[in-house]
């Protein structure tokens, strides 16, 4: 039993973001304890997976700006845990040529001065081969864009973390919170007294913060993680330099399809559908449908040539969605010391490092270094209910 134990802050949840709060918060000598429901690693949130896409082709400018820092915070880390975390690759954007969010994801890798090609129908199979360009899109390559290797990152995260002193707990599901000046954690295992609090707990954000009287609108849903095989080995290889690449919208669907060259599974490229069906996150596998699987073959066969149209590996992610699509990074509204990071919408994992920082100058009260307006609680307001 880990009875009554005291700590400056303690974070719930060991994914990505809560790893990165922890070890920014240890790196201000903050006596920090993170606290994880499952036995680490596990498979059951949102960071798990090896490969991510990184990138700062966004409609946004917010993004792009951040992930400036957030590349130097990835290279650091490298550095620090002596381990490679990033490779680029390029990032393919695809999309109707006259939409509005290709032409806007244009003007922020413009306006950001993003290195970049734009692509021609008549010049695009000679720099990427084995896809077929819908007639009216247009296609832009983001050159620094990559894949970064995710469960390596976080492992590395919590390495880190525990070298300067950090304590992980897991197996341990948080019962009970109750605020104050000292908030006390309740877990299956013992009781945390800390001066501040920081949630970090993604699917199950709001079963945590219903303690604490707040509920926000969150919706969970269960993404099929989908992997093809190449027909020909090596058509799609990261080694051969294929790049990732998101279509923003397509003859199948007004949802963004996206993929990662082949890499983790050898011969085979996960392409998966930006979209899911609502699930509970401690019963995902009762929620079987397959509908965005129906979409992806539709879509492989008629624009991956070189794939076979139906997946050989099906693996499954939860993304934590707020209505507008963009991250929740917040004091609570009533107790100023518990800090929440949630509503990571299936688009988080990459900003990790930065995400880190700024829960940790809020958790501190120093003047977080970005604008975070966008993803204040106070712009869901009438949506934003107690749950006493």
């Amino acid at each position: 039993m880990s009875t009554n134990q005291e700590f400056d802050c303690v974070v719930i949840g060991a994914g990505v973001q809560g790893s990165f709060a922890a070890y920014q918060l240890a790196k201000h000598k903050q006596k920090t304890a993170l606290l994880e429901q499952f036995v680490l690693p596990h498979t059951r949130g949102s960071s798990h997976g090896q490969t991510r896409i990184m990138r700062k082709a966004y409609a946004e400018d917010f993004y792009a700006n951040m992930m400036d820092e957030t590349y130097e915070l990835w290279a650091q880390l490298e550095r620090e845990a002596g381990v490679k975390l990033y490779r680029q690759t390029g990032l393919l954007v695809m999309g109707p040529e006259k939409s509005h969010y290709f032409e806007q994801v244009k003007k922020t890798l413009q306006r950001n001065r993003v290195p970049m090609v734009t692509l021609t129908s008549d010049n695009f199979n000679q720099h990427i081969p084995h896809v077929k360009l819908t007639e009216g899109d247009g296609a832009v390559v983001e050159v620094t864009a990559g894949v970064l290797y995710a469960d390596r990152a976080l492992k590395a995260a919590q390495a880190q973390f525990q070298k300067l002193g950090g304590v992980i707990r897991d197996n341990e599901m948080v019962t009970d919170i109750k605020p104050g000046p000292i908030v006390t954690v309740s877990t299956s295992a013992g009781v945390y007294r800390a001066k501040r609090v920081v949630i970090t707990a993604g699917p199950w954000a709001n079963r945590l913060l219903a303690h604490t009287g707040l509920q926000l609108p969150l919706e969970v849903v269960k993404i099929n993680v989908c992997y093809w095989k190449e027909k020909a080995p090596g058509s799609y290889d990261v080694r051969r330099r294929f790049p990732c690449f998101i279509s923003t919208e397509s003859q199948e669907s007004k949802e963004h399809i996206y993929g990662l060259p082949s890499n983790e599974y050898p011969g085979l490229m996960k392409i998966c559908y930006h979209a899911g069906s609502k699930a509970d996150p401690d019963q995902r596998d009762q929620q079987t449908d397959r509908s965005d699987i129906d979409i992806l073959q539709c879509y492989v066969k008629r624009c991956f040539p070189g794939l076979f149209p139906e997946p050989a590996v099906v693996e499954s992610c939860l993304y934590t969605l707020t209505p507008d699509r963009h991250f929740v990074l917040d004091c609570h509204p009533t107790y100023s010391n518990i800090v929440i990071g949630a509503g990571f919408s299936g688009h988080g994992f990459k900003f990790g490092p930065i995400i880190g920082k700024l829960l940790c100058e809020l958790s501190l009260g120093e003047v977080p270094s970005y604008d975070l307006s966008p993803f204040r609680i106070r712009r869901f307001q009438a949506n934003t209910k107690s749950a006493l």
